[in-house]
C-alpha cells in the first residue's frame, strides 16, 4: 500500500481490437456494442472514486472519413455512460470536435482535424486515449462512413483502467472521547471486509461498532500495542486481538484490515502477521444487525482519540469528511504530519503529506534539499550574465505576470495592469572586486530596480519607478561589503515602503519620495552579474557594468521566481534563462547558517588574549563572569603555588649544595614577556590547568 498511487484498476469488454467494419468484412451493422466484465454501476463506482482514468481508443481508416469539420455532424461517435452521445475523439476533450492530430496541428490534411477526414485511399488512422473519466466507459461506437465502395475502418477501443483513491486521504478527526460519526447500518450479513487507516497518540478507543438484537461487529484500540476485531452472529461472541511488537499510539499511520465470511475471521495490522479464526461448522452464520454504524463513541464507551481515513466497508468508502462537516467533536480532514513537521520545510516550502510521513515542496523556493534549506548557488566569473525573462516568448505578457510575479496570495493585483505594487527579494553573494552590479529589474518602461556594490565596497539599492528626475538610492555606507565574506540581502517592498535588513542586523525601513511613483511598471528581465539591456541605461549602472561582476550569487528569489535555480535545475522555468559564460554551481556565496560572533566591542564577555580561544557556548552567557572569575582565580592560585613549589625547590637545592648557587631559570624566558609567561611556558602542570579550565568550560 506505499505504492497506493501507482495501482490500476482495469475493467475489460468483449469488443476485439481492430474490429473491422464495411468493406468485405461480415460486420455490417456499424453499431459496436461494448459488454463488460463488470456491471455499469460498478464501474461508475470506480471510475467516480478514482483520481484518473483513460480508455484508449483507435479508428482506422481507408476511404472512410471520422468526424469530418467541426460544424459538420460527425460520421462516427461513441457512446458513454448515461447513454451520453459524444462528438470528439481520443486525444482530445469534450466538446472539442477534433482528434488528437487536431490538437497537435499535424494532421495528414491541415484542412481537416482528424487523419481520417483526409479521405485517402491509403490506411490512416487516429488514436488516444479518452480520459474524462465521467464520460466514461465507452459502450457503443457508431460508425458511418463506411458505405461507398472502397470505404472500410478498423476500431479498436482498450480497457477502462483507473489509478489512484480519491478518497485515500478522507479522513475525520475526533477531538473528544465521546465523538462518533454515524451512518446507515452496515449490510454485512454473510461477509464484511473492513479497512481503514488510523493515526494517535491515545493508547485505547473504540474505532467501530454496530449493533444488532445480540449480534454486533466491533473494531477497538485495546491497548497501545492491541487492536481487537470482535462480532457474534448467534453463536457467542468471538473476538480477534493483534499484538504489535511496536506502540501503535506513536502518531503515525497504521493500517487495518479486517475481514469475516461463512468460512472464518481474520485481521491484520500493518504487515504484521494475520490472525484467523476458523468459523465453526454449525450454528448461525448470518450477521444481522439493525442499528446505526457508530465510528468513534458508541453506547458511552471510551471512543478513538486522533485520526480515521480511507475506511472502506465491503468496497465503499465512507465520507467520514462530509458527515464531519456536520458534527460536533469531529473535524473533517486530519492534521497530518505536516501540522506536527510541516515547521521543518523551511524557506518557504510547502508541506506535502506522505502516505507514511511527508515531504517538502521546494519548487517555489530558491532552496533544494529534503527540507528546502540546501541554498542553491553559482559562481560568475568576470563578464559571465544571467538573464530570466519574466515572459518564455510564446506567452502573453498578460499570462506571465498572473503566474510568475504576483503571487497567488495577491489577489488585489490583477495581471492586466502588469505592475507591481510590491515585491520581495532576497539573496546571498560574496565577491571581493567592486565597483558591479549584482542583480538588475529592466522594463517595458523606463522602471527599473538595481542592487549594487559602490566602488568602496558599500551596498547601494537603486530604484527608479517614475515622477522622479533621479533614481532614489537606497546607500549602506558604513559596512564594507566587497570583503569576500558571504553577505545576505534581503529586500520587500509594499507600495512606498521599503524595507532592507542586511545579514544578521535589525531590518530597517525606508520611504520612496512622496513624488515617485509606487508601481513597477512592465517589468521585463531580471539580470545576474551584468546588464545586457537595449535602450536607455542608467549612467552609473554603465560604469559599474565593466568589467561585471566577479563572485558568488546565491538562493536568488524575487517574488515567486528563482533564476539561479531555474538555470541549474532543469524546471518549467528554466526556458526563461539566458546565460553567457559557463555557471558553476557552488554554495561559495550561501549565507552561513550560524550566526556570525560579535565584535570584541560588542561582545559583553569578550576576553583577552588569554581565554580568546574558548569555545562561545550557550550556557557560558549566563554566569559568564562568575566563570572567568573562577578559572582566572584558579590560573593565579595554580602560578602562586607553583612559585611557592620552586622557591622551597630552590632553597633545599642551595642549602645542599653549600653555596653553590645555580638558577633554574625556565627554557624560551628570553622570548618570555614576563616571568609569568616563562613559567606558562615551561611548566607541563599549567598547561594542564588551562586545558582542565577549557573542560570546565565546554561543560
Amino acid at each position: 500500500s506505499l505504492s497506493e498511487d501507482k495501482v490500476w484498476t482495469t475493467v475489460y469488454h468483449d469488443l476485439q481490437m481492430q474490429t473491422s467494419v464495411g468493406g468485405n468484412s461480415l460486420e455490417k451493422s456499424p453499431v459496436l456494442q461494448l459488454n463488460y466484465s463488470a456491471t455499469m454501476d460498478q464501474i461508475s463506482a470506480i471510475t467516480s472514486s478514482a483520481e484518473y482514468c483513460e480508455q484508449f481508443i483507435s479508428y482506422s481508416c481507408k476511404m472512410s472519413r471520422l468526424l469530418n469539420t467541426p460544424e459538420g455532424n460527425p460520421y462516427t461517435w461513441w457512446v458513454g455512460k448515461a447513454n451520453e452521445k459524444h462528438y470528439y475523439w481520443g486525444g482530445s476533450g469534450p466538446g472539442i470536435q477534433k482528434c488528437a492530430c487536431g490538437i497537435e496541428r499535424n494532421c495528414t490534411d491541415p484542412k481537416y482535424y482528424c487523419n481520417c477526414d483526409a479521405d485517402y485511399k491509403q490506411w490512416r488512422k487516429d488514436t488516444g486515449m479518452l480520459s474524462y473519466k465521467e464520460h466514461l466507459p465507452v459502450s457503443q461506437v457508431v460508425v458511418g462512413d463506411v458505405d461507398r465502395p472502397g470505404s472500410e475502418a478498423k476500431i479498436s477501443v482498450g480497457p477502462v483502467r483507473c489509478q489512484g483513491d480519491r478518497n485515500y486521504w478522507n479522513a475525520a478527526s475526533f477531538v473528544t472521547s465521546s465523538s462518533y460519526l454515524h451512518f446507515s447500518t452496515f449490510q454485512g450479513e454473510t461477509s464484511a471486509d473492513i479497512s481503514f487507516y488510523f493515526k494517535t497518540s491515545a493508547s485505547d478507543g473504540v474505532f467501530l461498532e454496530n449493533l444488532g438484537n445480540t449480534d454486533f461487529i466491533k473494531l477497538e484500540l485495546k491497548s497501545a500495542t492491541e487492536v481487537s476485531f470482535s462480532f457474534d452472529v448467534g453463536n457467542g461472541p468471538v473476538e480477534i486481538v493483534v499484538r504489535s511488537p511496536n506502540q501503535l499510539n506513536d502518531d503515525q499511520w497504521h493500517r487495518v484490515n479486517a475481514e469475516r465470511n461463512v468460512k472464518q475471521a481474520s485481521l491484520q495490522v500493518d504487515q504484521l502477521p494475520l490472525e484467523v479464526r476458523k468459523a465453526p461448522t454449525e450454528g448461525h452464520t448470518r450477521l444481522e444487525l439493525y442499528s446505526q454504524l457508530y465510528v468513534g463513541a458508541a453506547g458511552g464507551q471510551r471512543g478513538f482519540l486522533g485520526c480515521i481515513r480511507s475506511l472502506r466497508m465491503n468496497g465503499v468508502t465512507l465520507d467520514l469528511e462530509e458527515r464531519a462537516k456536520v458534527t460536533p467533536g469531529v473535524k473533517p480532514g486530519c492534521s497530518g504530519h505536516c501540522t506536527s513537521y510541516g515547521m521543518y520545510c523551511a524557506n518557504g516550502g510547502k508541506c506535502v503529506e506522505k502516505y507514511n510521513g511527508y515531504s517538502c515542496d521546494c519548487s517555489k523556493t530558491a532552496y533544494d534539499g529534503p527540507f528546502c534549506i540546501k541554498d542553491v548557488g553559482a559562481f560568475f566569473e568576470e563578464g559571465m550574465w544571467l538573464r530570466y525573462n519574466f515572459h518564455s516568448p510564446g506567452t502573453s505578457m498578460k499570462d506571465l505576470v498572473s503566474r510568475t510575479l504576483l503571487s497567488s496570495t495577491d489577489a488585489e493585483i490583477t495581471a492586466p495592469d502588469l505592475n507591481l505594487n510590491k515585491e520581495e527579494l532576497s539573496f546571498s553573494f560574496s565577491t571581493t572586486k567592486s565597483p558591479c552590479v549584482l542583480l538588475y529589474i529592466s522594463s517595458y518602461t523606463q522602471d527599473f530596480m538595481a542592487v549594487l556594490v559602490k566602488p568602496s565596497g558599500n551596498l547601494q539599492i537603486r530604484y527608479s519607478l517614475g515622477g522622479t528626475k533621479e533614481p532614489y538610492n537606497i546607500d549602506v555606507d558604513h559596512r564594507n561589503m566587497a570583503n569576500g565574506q558571504p553577505h545576505t540581502v534581503n529586500i520587500t517592498r509594499n507600495g512606498r515602503d521599503i524595507v532592507l535588513q542586511l545579514d544578521h542586523y535589525p531590518p530597517t525601513s525606508y520611504s520612496l519620495p512622496t513624488a515617485s511613483d509606487t508601481q513597477f511598471n512592465s517589468p521585463k528581465a531580471l539580470f545576474l552579474g551584468k546588464v545586457i539591456e537595449i535602450g536607455k541605461i542608467d549612467q552609473d549602472i554603465y560604469k559599474y557594468n565593466t568589467p561585471g561582476f566577479t563572485g558568488c550569487l546565491s538562493r536568488v528569489q524575487f517574488n515567486q521566481i528563482a533564476p539561479l535555480k531555474a538555470a541549474l535545475r532543469p524546471t518549467n522555468a528554466s526556458s526563461h534563462v539566458h546565460i553567457q559564460g559557463e555557471l558553476v554551481e557552488s554554495n561559495c556565496g550561501a549565507s552561513p547558517l550560524t550566526i556570525p560572533p560579535m565584535s570584541a566591542a560588542t561582545d559583553p564577555w569578550h576576553l583577552d588574549s588569554a581565554s580568546a580561544d574558548f569555545p562561545y557556548n550557550g550556557q557560558a552567557i549566563g554566569d559568564g563572569v562568575n566563570r572567568n572569575s573562577a578559572i582566572i582565580g584558579g590560573v593565579i592560585a595554580v602560578v602562586i603555588f607553583t612559585i611557592l613549589c620552586t622557591l622551597v625547590f630552590l632553597i633545599r637545592y642551595m642549602f645542599r649544595h653549600k653555596g653553590t648557587y645555580h638558577t633554574n631559570e625556565a627554557k624560551g624566558a628570553e622570548s618570555a614577556e614576563s616571568a609569568d609567561a616563562a613559567i606558562m611556558n615551561n611548566d607541563p602542570n599549567f598547561t594542564e590547568t588551562i586545558d582542565e579550565s577549557k573542560k570546565e568550560w565546554l561543560i
